[in-house]
């Protein structure tokens, strides 16, 4: 792997799609990574769809109706491509624009969108796949490098009065709503860039799952429009 991609121990690289989608989660390992190196002209793509909304999913068809340039013809390929290998894995791949997510300010001391940082959680086996082709990337945290936010003592003396005060039923309002998700980096935590083209799988909290749930969170945009393959 590339010294510009700083990884922590809870990553295992592989070196090829196959590899990619079956390399499975064990011991510390919770993220699977296939970094490349990518051809082609992304942001062209970008610029050619007509985006209203602050995400704009975009379809295989979408794609094909395009008239680009041989640089944003490579890049249209390569998307198409990813598209294909994962649905045939039994994946359903979505292809985003992103201006920005919803900001969730509904309280002050505890964000629950994804730009704080959070595990993704699932009733079934699964696991998230994405891959960010232009624009900023999203960013992980070891394990042992952050704390569930519900477990800092003053953030939970704030989350308990917003229950007004009574443990009874304390636990079940934290997770439905969603504030047993997410965690705080901890000082000098090593906070790993996904990078731009290189392929992830994280591991989803699930009832069968074997290993920890990866901690990630969106970046904050800075200007950029953003181009994200996620499922």
């Amino acid at each position: 792997m590339s010294t510009s991609l700083k990884i922590n121990k809870n990553v295992k690289e592989v070196f090829s799609f196959d590899s990619f989608l079956e390399t499975t989660f064990k011991d510390d390992v919770n993220a699977i990574c296939l970094q490349r190196s990518l051809q082609g002209n992304f942001a062209e793509i970008i610029d050619k769809i007509i985006c209203i909304d602050k995400i704009t999913v975009i379809s295989a068809k979408d794609l094909a109706a395009l008239k680009l340039t041989k640089k944003g013809n490579i890049a249209r390929e390569l998307l198409l491509n990813d598209m294909k290998m994962l649905e045939e894995k039994g994946a359903a791949p979505v292809l985003n624009i992103i201006k920005n997510y919803d900001a969730d300010d509904s309280y002050p001391f505890f964000p629950t969108d994804v730009y704080s940082f959070h595990v993704d959680k699932s009733p079934i086996p699964t696991a998230t796949y994405l891959c960010t082709y232009f624009g900023e990337a999203s960013e992980i945290v070891s394990n042992s490098e952050a704390t569930q936010k519900i477990l800092i003592p003053e953030i939970r003396k704030e989350l308990l009065k917003l229950h007004n005060g009574k443990e009874e039923g304390f636990e079940t309002f934290l997770s439905d709503f969603y504030f047993d998700l997410h965690y705080q980096a901890n000082p000098n935590a090593q906070i790993t860039n996904l990078g731009i083209g290189n392929f992830w799988k994280l591991a989803v909290d699930h009832p069968t799952s074997k290993v920890l749930p990866c901690i990630h969170r969106a970046p904050k945009e800075k200007g950029q429009t953003r181009l994200l393959m996620i499922c």
